[in-house]
C-alpha cells in the first residue's frame, strides 16, 4: 500500500515543483485555507506551544502568529518540493549566503579544517543545505532521521542531495564522521529536535524546561571541529539569507554544556524575532525534566 500511495502522489509532487513561483504560492494560499480552517492540522498543539512560549502575549497575538505559522508551513512544504526541479541559478537567487559567511567557511576549508554547522528548524533549512553545497568548499553532510516510509524517504534523499549534499543517519553519526576524519567537511546538526529526557542537557528555552541533544556538543569536542551557528533568515516570501556565526574555535577547551547552551540561546533569540518561521507543530515539549535523586 505504501508503494501504491507513493507512486500515485509522485506525479503530483513533480507537477508542483515545476510551477512558477507566483502560481506555487497561490497553491500555498489555497492549501493554507484547507490546512488551517478545514483540517485544523495540529492547531491546538501549535496554539498551546505558543501560549507556553510567549506568556506575555495576548490571545489575539498568539492566534495571529499561529495563522502566520500555518501559512508559512504551506510555503515551506511547497518550496521543499520545488527543490526537485529548481535550477542552480534560481536556488541561489532565492536562498543566498552572506559573503562574510562564505569567507568564514572557506577560510577553514583552506586550512583543511572540518567544521560543525549547527542550526534549527527555522526558516527553509532544506534550501540552506542546497545553497551551502553550491557555494562553499566544504563537503556538506547533514545528520537526519530517515523516514519510516522508504519510498518517501528516497524522495527526500533525492531532494536533499541533488546539489551535492550528503546525508548521515543519526544513529551512524559518530562512526561515519570518524571514517571521514581526513575529509574536509561541514557536518550540519539540526539541534532542536526532542531527545530522550535522560542524558539530555536541560535548559529554559522559550519559557519552558526543554531537553537538548548533547550529541552536537560531544562530537564537536571529540573531533575539535569549530562550531558555527547557521541562521536562515526569511527576507520576504520565497527569499532567504544564510549567515554564520562562529561560536567555538576550539570546542575541546569548552566547559560542559557550554556549546549546547550557546546554540540553544541563539536559536531562541531568532525565534523570538521571527516566531512564525519555526516548527511549532513539532511536539517539542512532550517530556518532563527528570527528578533529581
Amino acid at each position: 500500500m505504501a508503494a501504491i500511495g507513493y507512486y500515485l502522489v509522485l506525479p503530483f509532487i513533480y507537477l508542483l515543483s515545476l510551477l512558477p513561483f507566483p502560481i506555487l504560492y497561490f497553491v500555498s494560499d489555497v492549501l493554507y485555507v484547507v490546512l488551517y480552517y478545514v483540517i485544523g492540522y495540529r492547531k491546538q498543539v501549535v496554539l498551546q506551544n505558543l501560549r507556553n512560549s510567549f506568556p506575555n502575549k495576548s490571545e489575539a497575538e498568539i492566534k495571529r502568529i499561529c495563522k502566520d505559522y500555518f501559512h508559512y508551513l504551506c510555503d515551506l512544504t511547497l518550496e521543499t518540493f520545488k527543490t526537485l526541479t529548481i535550477s542552480k541559478e534560481k536556488m541561489l537567487k532565492h536562498c543566498s549566503i552572506q559573503p562574510e559567511t562564505i569567507k568564514l567557511f572557506n577560510n577553514y576549508a583552506d586550512q583543511n579544517r572540518s567544521v560543525v554547522f549547527v542550526t534549527g528548524h527555522f526558516g527553509n533549512w532544506e534550501w540552506a543545505g542546497n545553497s551551502f553545497s553550491l557555494l562553499c568548499k566544504h563537503q556538506l553532510y547533514v545528520i537526519y532521521h530517515p523516514l519510516s516510509n522508504k519510498y518517501f524517504d528516497g524522495l527526500m534523499y533525492k531532494m536533499r542531495t541533488r546539489f551535492g549534499t550528503r546525508l548521515i543517519a543519526m544513529k551512524d553519526t559518530f562512526r561515519e564522521m570518524a571514517s571521514r576524519k581526513n575529509e574536509v567537511s561541514a557536518t550540519a546538526f539540526i539541534a532542536d529536535q526532542t531527545p530522550s529526557p535522560e542524558g539530555a542537557f536541560w535548559t529554559n528555552f522559550l519559557n519552558q524546561d526543554t531537553p537538548v541533544f548533547k550529541g552536537t556538543e560531544k562530537i564537536a569536542q571529540r573531533f575539535n571541529y569549530p562550531v558555527i551557528f547557521g541562521r536562515v533568515k526569511r527576507l520576504k516570501r520565497g527569499y532567504y539569507e544564510i549567515s554564520g556565526e562562529l561560536l567555538f574555535e576550539n570546542p575541546a577547551k569548552s566547559q560542559p554544556d557550554e556549546i549546547s547552551k550557546s546554540h540553544t540561546h541563539i536559536l531562541e533569540n531568532d525565534i523570538i524575532a521571527q516566531p512564525e518561521i519555526w516548527l511549532w507543530s513539532h511536539r517539542r515539549w512532550k517530556h518532563k525534566r527528570p527528578k533529581e535523586n
